[in-house]
Formats: C-alpha cells, structure tokens, sequence
C-alpha cells in the first residue's frame, strides 16, 4: 500500500536530525553536515516578492506544522544512523549514486551496477510512449534486481512537462510545458501536480527531477538549456518561485519527492552544459535577485536540490558549480541553509565535464559538498565506486563527507518510507 503523502518540510526536517544524532560527520574543514539551522516550516499562501534584494516573502502550503514533522524527523533520523552503522563503505558509497536506466527496459548496465555497486538510485531517462503499465513493468524489475536486504531505491525521472516529460502514454496525462504552467494560477498547478505526481505514484516513481527555478529574463536572448526549451514558470523571479513551488507542493501531496534545479541558475546562460564545454555564467553572484526561488524552495523545505554544472565567473571561477565547494558548501548549504539532498546535474555524459576523470567527478562533487552523483551512463558507476572507495580509504577526512552524504540520503529515504 502507498505510504500517505509527507510534506516539503519534513523531508529536509528528516535529513537534518540525522546529520544533529551523528557523532563525527564533519570534516575538520566544516562540511555540509554543519549547515544552519532546519527550515522552520513551509509558509502562508502568496507569492515571492522577487525583490531587487533577493529577498522574497513565504510562498504557499497546506504542510503539518513543524511540531509534528519535527517528531518524524527523530524516528527518521535514528533510524537512518542504523542503517548508516550497519552498512559496509561499498554500501555507503553507493547510495551516493544515481544511474541510468532506459525507459524501455532495464539494461545490463543498469543490473551491473545495481548487484555490484549497490547504487542507491536510478533515473529512468529517455520519453517513452508506452505507458503506465510497461512503466510499472520496468519499476518492478529495478527493485527486484537491487539487493533485497539494503535500503530501497530513489526511482527518478524527469517530468517537467513539455518537451520534458519522460514518462508518456496510456496512464499518463500530458503535462504542458512550465511556460504555459506559469499561466495557471498557483493553486490550480498545485492541484494538477498532484494529479501528475500520483500517476508517477502509481508507476513506481518516487523522486521527480523538477520543478525547474531557474529564471530567464525577459528579451535576453538564445538560452538554449532552459528558456529555449520553454522550462521556464516565468521571467521573474516571482513569477517562477510561486509556480515552480506549486508544482512541488503538489507532487509532495501525492507521495513524489521534488528535485529543485539547476542551482544557481541556468536562466542566463549562453550554452547547453549536456552538449557544449566552457558554459559560464558570468553575472549571477552571492546575493543575486535570481536566487530567490532556491531560497524560497529551501525554505520551503524541498529534499533535493541539483546543482548545475556551468561556470559561475562571478562565485568560483573556472570550476563547474557542482564541484566547488565555495556554492554548494559555501552558497547553498551555509548562506541559503539547505540541509536536504544535494544531487549532481548529469556528470556522466555531459560535454562541460568531459575533461574530467569519471572518478574524479565523483571525488570533486563529494568534496565540494555534494551528496547523490548522478550519471546517465551507468557503464561508469564501477569507476565513480572505485575512486570514492579510494578516495575515503586514503582520507578520514573525505571518508567523512561519504558518510554525511550517505546519511543525508537515507534520511530522504525514510521519510519516504524506503528503509
């Protein structure tokens, strides 16, 4: 029987009383796990102001209050800490990656690293036409095929809407793009996503790669990741943290857990990060307006964000933000104060990265403070286990971060009743 639906906030609630109940899970150099404090609740209906600030007023919710999530979050917490204590560090580490899965059926490489790495999720990647039931076939034979006494699997896709949605067909209505969700009233998106998030429910998807803040401004011409591809709720920041927080809301409201993205942006870039090397961002900064619907959705209480993979010149320059420490540990753990699940754009095929070890992606994005390594080909889950079983066996101080990143994880997966 499906577990009843739980709220934004008591997911991040969740993870954050399992990283306060573990004893030595920071680095000396202060890793995600000593982020600021809990999200204090999911806030009044309205709109962010999307000010020139970057400040933004509370966004809307129907969420149990604090009080109550808060006592999830010590069962939670406790009983992820188990689970993290009985684990081996090849279970550890493979609870930090996300692979691949076709649409159409589990592959052999999906299998391989499911039985051998003990990975912790999968994405099903690619549109598939053929429907609910085929869907619930190939959901069926991912949890089969992982280790029947370990943790569940996160099962992922990507249904944004548009040309975006993954799962398509019979059982599946269509989702229009977020440009045209952004014309809906908030309270009617919500109520819609809870329809789209219950048929992902229902297919044996547990975890949506959406809804997508990033903001495209208005008459700023060629985006080709995200305002060319009309993935946008709008071009202000406004505009895109109250439809793109509806959406999440009511994908919670069905039992979906929501992955807010691309954090900090790719609304003003030049570049499509899965095709193209050097994408940078050369105007966002620590304080920017554009921030506003990451900041809106982590007050919310989202339980993941994915980091991009373009350049910030303004924040870390020359690193891909999901390796650098100084966004996702400095930007998004400390001065946003995210406490959830961190998860890597794709790392394993995209042309910004290219000149990356796969091991090393995997190695930088952990260190930077990054939780869940996502890769679309799950040929390289061997090499990204075999460099962070190294890596933590040569430094206690990396074996650490292992060991916050897999707690953080299995504390979004009791909240959503995978332990």
């Amino acid at each position: 029987m499906p577990r009843p639906p739980v709220s934004l906030v008591s997911c991040v609630a969740a993870v954050a009383a399992a990283l306060l109940t573990t004893a030595g899970c920071t680095s000396s150099g202060g890793s995600p796990a000593t982020s600021s404090a809990t999200p204090s609740g999911v806030r009044s209906s309205g709109a962010s102001t999307g000010s020139s600030s970057g400040s933004s007023s509370s966004v809307a919710s129907s969420a149990p209050s604090t009080s109550r999530s808060s006592s999830t979050a010590t069962r939670a917490g406790s009983a992820a800490q188990r689970v993290l204590n009985g684990m081996s560090e090849r279970a550890r580490v493979g609870q930090l990656l996300m692979v691949d899965c076709p649409t159409s059926g589990v592959t052999e490489a999906t299998r391989v690293a499911l039985r051998d790495d003990q990975v912790g999720a999968v994405i099903l990647d690619g549109t598939s036409q053929a429907g609910l039931t085929a869907i619930q076939g190939v959901t069926r034979r991912l949890r089969a095929a992982a280790p029947g006494r370990g943790p569940g699997l996160f099962i992922a896709t990507d249904q944004e809407g548009g040309i975006v949605q993954r799962l398509q067909g019979p059982g599946f209505a269509p989702v229009p793009s977020a440009v045209v969700q952004g014309g809906l009233a908030p309270a009617t998106l919500q109520r819609r996503a809870r329809t789209w998030g219950a048929e992902l429910r229902s297919a044996g998807v547990n975890l949506n790669l959406a809804p997508v803040l990033d903001t495209v401004p208005a008459g700023g011409g060629s985006n080709p990741p995200i305002g060319d591809l009309d993935r946008e709720y709008g071009h202000t920041p406004a505009a895109v943290a109250a439809h793109g927080l509806a959406y999440a809301r009511g994908m919670a409201a069905a039992g979906v857990d929501v992955t807010v993205k691309h954090f900090p942006g790719l609304g003003r870039v030049a570049g499509n990060t899965d095709v193209a090397f050097g994408v940078t961002d050369s105007v966002t900064s620590r304080d920017d307006p554009y921030l506003a619907p990451f900041r809106d959705a982590v007050r919310a209480g989202v339980p993941f964000v994915m980091m991009s993979t373009a350049i910030y010149a303004r924040l870390d320059p020359g690193v891909p933000a999901a390796f650098s420490h100084a966004i996702v540990t400095g930007l998004l753990r400390r001065q946003l104060g995210f406490r959830g699940v961190v998860i890597s754009d794709d790392v394993g095929a995209a042309e910004q990265v290219a000149g990356y070890s796969p091991g090393q992606r995997a190695i930088d994005f952990v260190e930077a403070g990054g939780d869940m390594v996502l890769t679309v080909d799950a040929s390289l889950a061997g090499p990204m286990t075999t460099a962070l079983l190294h890596q933590a066996k040569q430094s206690k101080a990396f074996k650490r971060l292992v060991d916050a990143a897999a707690l953080r994880v299995l504390a979004a997966k009791q909240s959503r009743g995978l332990l």
